[in-house]
């Protein structure tokens, strides 16, 4: 009897959520849902973090970006698909990184009672008719990538081919993240500036299978993935940054790569002696002189000088701020 109940209030509860936030998620969902973005919004909702940021994202490295979001709270935001239980991503060209703002999609398995759901829902909607692998694709703004669960099926679950690819890339000018899979790799691979991370390929065609959401949360293996996300993907994997937090990140990601290459300059000519892994007989005063001087006459900064500055001032500031607290705390 108590398992009956308890499955009877979890339908409720699944259809309260169907019922308000339908197939695609409107403007004013994705507004509350990403309350802490403050800046500009696409017509649909999504947080839009400027071309820019996203063209100064692409040199962060992927440990900077994980631990700055470990630092803000946020630990469950990147993914590999490298264990012993998963495939791991195929990547259509490795040697190139993508950023973009994220459109989410969620497929499911055919179930044919919740997908006339859908269908009248998208209907009302004035999505794609019917709703399919397609409806995400019109979502795509320039600077979007396309970003889609389909719980990692492989045949019989090709989300896209080379023409759907192609409308992808006109809309996005981006690429796709997919937990699942693509057909003719060969034909996507020669769209130029196309790219994409992938579960697998196969030649079938998407089978049994339907779009239960677009631009709703979705889950890309222990990331749970909002549209407005912005994401990283390198070799290495993929990161997704809560927008509010995407030029905090950046700056701080340039800051420290400023920093070991400030390092490398002082070891390679010997400006300070270099010793266990530290520089010694060099004040800290000494050697953030050093280091300000080497900016100011560095003409290659990937930011403004002032943005640098103001944030290695607010460092300083949070660094006396901890030291404070630490000692307050150390008399008590």
């Amino acid at each position: 009897m108590k398992k009956q109940a308890i499955l009877i209030l979890a339908f409720i509860s699944v259809s309260l959520i169907m019922n308000s936030q339908s197939v695609k998620w409107s403007a004013e969902d994705i507004k509350a849902l990403t309350i802490e973005w403050t800046g500009d919004r696409t017509p649909d909702g999504r947080p839009k973090v400027s071309d820019a940021l996203l063209e100064r994202l692409k040199a962060v490295s992927m440990e900077e970006v994980w631990g700055f979001l470990e630092r803000k709270g946020y630990e469950n935001q990147f993914e590999n698909f490298s264990s012993i239980y998963e495939n791991g991503w195929q990547i259509l060209h490795p040697e190139k990184v993508m950023t973009g703002r994220v459109v989410t999609a969620q497929f499911m398995p055919l179930r044919k009672d919740f997908d006339n759901y859908v269908q009248a829902v998208g209907k009302k909607q004035n999505l794609t008719s019917p709703v399919t692998n397609y409806a995400p694709i019109n979502a795509l703004t320039d600077g979007d990538v396309y970003v889609a669960d389909s719980y990692a099926k492989i045949e019989d679950g090709t989300l896209v081919g080379d023409n759907l690819a192609n409308a992808i890339y006109k809309n996005g000018k981006r690429g796709i993240i997919f937990n699942g899979s693509v057909r003719d790799v060969e034909g996507l691979s020669e769209i130029e500036g196309f790219n994409g991370w992938i579960r697998g390929s196969d030649p079938s065609a998407i089978k049994q299978m339907m779009c239960a959401t677009v631009n709703a949360p979705i889950r890309i293996g222990r990331v749970t993935v909002l549209p407005g996300d912005v994401v990283l993907a390198k070799t290495t994997g993929v990161t997704f940054i809560p927008p509010h937090l995407v030029a905090e990140c950046v700056i701080a990601g340039e800051y420290t790569a400023l920093q070991d290459e400030f390092s490398h300059f002082c070891i390679a000519t010997k400006k300070f002696k270099y010793d266990n892994e530290a520089f010694v007989e060099v004040t800290p005063e000494e050697y953030n002189k050093a280091f300000v001087e080497w900016i100011n006459a560095k003409t290659d900064l990937p930011m403004d000088r002032k943005e640098l500055f103001d944030y290695m001032d607010k460092m300083k500031e949070e660094r006396a701020k901890r030291k404070a607290e630490a000692d307050a705390k150390a008399k008590k």
